[in-house]
């Protein structure tokens, strides 16, 4: 019986000192957003949600909020880029210079993917929450590099 009661307690023990796993499901109020990278304009917030966007390799997915007029200056992505708007309504336009006139709006529930280096800017029409996922690492490259946030100071 004693040993039985030490076994037990050395199963609880080791079971409460392992590391939890990692959080794979998310429901909105715990998606905790912050501060984008400067590689992005100052104004919107970024959640990772799996992955690491940054990393050399392997799958992630971030989602971006986005105050109403917030812009995405012409840029491409060496990496196909797979968006859904999941609030508000997002204005995708293709090209190298950003032109209002030939943008498209996408209503939340829309999906698009962009193959590597399609040219394209973005808008978000009040406040819009985007999803993004692809394969790490993600990077932006500005058309124009005075675009680029992370190069102005």
């Amino acid at each position: 019986m004693k040993t039985t009661f030490l076994v037990v307690l050395l199963c609880a023990t080791i079971l409460s000192a392992a590391p939890a796993p990692p959080q794979n499901a998310f429901s909105p109020d715990q998606i905790k957003f912050g501060p984008v990278p400067p590689v992005l304009a100052p104004g919107a917030q970024l959640a990772v949600l799996e992955g690491d966007p940054m990393g050399s390799s392997g799958d992630f997915t971030i989602r971006l909020k986005m105050p109403g007029g917030y812009r995405l200056a012409p840029h491409w992505h060496p990496k196909r880029e797979n968006v859904t708007v999941v609030s508000g309504s997002f204005k995708v336009g293709m090209g190298d210079s950003f032109d209002a006139a030939k943008m498209t709006v996408f209503p939340a529930g829309s999906f698009a993917y962009l193959d590597p280096e399609m040219h394209h800017y973005a808008m978000a029409v009040g406040e819009t929450v985007v999803q993004v996922h692809g394969a790490a690492p993600f990077q932006i490259n500005y058309v124009n590099p005075a675009d680029d946030p992370s190069m102005k100071k």
